[in-house]
């Protein structure tokens, strides 16, 4: 095997996330199986695996990582910290050219690091290999219906990140008695599937669409739409999976209905710039449109976005606002005639001990393997940088890098 010198970074960016990529015992079991990789801890004071807890299991600890040759961090790593020269892994969050981000694009290729990010690592059919997705998922279902009791006052749920883990939660749900509510949960991948893995540990039944929008019930259910329950080309109303995906512009977005009876709506489906959005301000604005709580888990930003309420991202702690359907803007939470809205874009880290021990496994399943292969086609697709330049697959974001503007720090 080949040798693999790799450093775990101290998440630096503010307010610094307490997840890891590896925690102290996978640490260990790499090291023990594998003595061709060697792995040095920066110190944290802010992980939610201690320091303490890697040294007591042998992992070394150094400040300066200058030579290691691979580290791996969870969030954007500030300018000022980035090693030149360096392979890194991360969740850049520049793929859809945000343009808070582009700074650090920018420093990475002049820097000459080879950036690698998680979110671009595929299978051999394109499917996501790692990611934080489930968490995402799970938390981002119990925010929404956190919201929901609070704007109601018809229950109270305690919030995620004041939770040990997902099995003191579950413990928290077999003492609510639930109303009357209807939950629209959408997407196909783990976020989706940490979702439904929330509502039904609540107790919540799945419908079908069609009793979603046609029956009245005396509890609280949900409907999880994918693609193909949603989607109609706009030419014919059929819905064919890879003319969707090379042509989401040519399809509309069946969600009319659906607005219309659901009182929660999860957002966990992954948006193309290019495809249809849910609905409008305008369909908010309307006196038909029903929905009373947003949990956009996906929390991209309007205008790019499919979601319009979505208009920041909120943070662990504070992480509801209002929206104003008719003019378009935040107010207060829990105003009278507003949406609520969630929109964390951090949401694992409310259970960040569950949620990196979770990423560790798929981190070492998957892509520290293909780590040790030679011109490996997991990494090489996943890059964005080498050598100072995009690579070929991320040639379209060089507009993206020379452009100027207002850039959020």
């Amino acid at each position: 095997m080949k040798d693999l010198k790799i450093g775990i970074i101290r998440e630096g960016k503010k307010p610094a996330d307490s997840r890891v990529p590896l925690v102290p015992e996978q640490c260990k079991y790499l090291i023990d199986k594998y003595p061709s990789i060697d792995i040095v801890i920066q110190p944290s004071p802010v992980r939610s695996y201690k320091d303490e807890e890697y040294l007591a299991l042998g992992i070394p600890m150094n400040e300066d990582l200058s030579d290691r040759e691979i580290l791996l961090g969870v969030k954007e790593v500030p300018i000022d910290q980035l090693i030149p020269n360096k392979t890194y892994f991360f969740f850049s969050h520049t793929i859809k050219e945000q343009v808070y981000n582009r700074k650090l694009l920018r420093a990475i290729l002049e820097k000459n690091i080879r950036m690698i990010d998680y979110e671009t690592l595929v299978n051999t059919i394109g499917n996501r290999i790692i990611g934080f997705g489930r968490y995402a998922g799970i938390v981002g279902a119990h925010n929404a219906v956190r919201a929901y009791g609070l704007g109601s006052k018809k229950f109270e749920l305690e919030a995620a990140y004041k939770c040990k883990d997902f099995e003191a939660i579950k413990e928290i749900y077999k003492g609510i008695e639930w109303p009357n509510f209807k939950i629209v949960s959408t997407g196909t991948g783990k976020v989706a599937r940490g979702a439904q893995e929330t509502l039904k540990a609540m107790g919540i039944r799945e419908v079908s669409r069609a009793e979603f929008e046609t029956e009245e019930f005396d509890e609280a259910v949900f409907v999880h739409l994918t693609y193909d329950k949603m989607y109609k080309r706009k030419s014919d109303d059929a819905y064919i999976q890879t003319d969707f995906f090379e042509n989401p512009g040519n399809y509309y977005c069946d969600f009319r209905s659906i607005m219309r009876v659901a009182d929660i709506f999860i957002n966990g489906i992954y948006w193309d710039n290019r495809g249809p959005v849910y609905f409008t301000q305008e369909d908010m604005a309307d006196s038909t449109f029903n929905i009373k709580v947003i949990s956009d888990v996906t929390c991209d930003i309007a205008p790019a976005s499919s979601v319009p309420s979505t208009l920041r991202a909120t943070k662990i702690g504070n992480d509801l606002f209002g929206y104003d359907p008719i003019t378009g803007s935040e107010v207060a939470t829990f105003t009278p005639g507003s949406i609520t809205v969630m929109s964390v874009d951090n949401l694992p880290n409310e259970l960040p001990r569950d949620a990196s021990l979770d990423f560790g496994k798929m981190l070492m399943d998957s892509v520290l393997k293909e780590l040790t292969i030679e011109g490996s086609p997991v990494i090489e697709k996943a890059t964005i940088t080498k050598d100072g330049e995009l690579t070929e697959l991320f040639s379209y974001l060089q507009d993206y890098v020379d452009g100027g503007g207002a850039e959020e720090e």
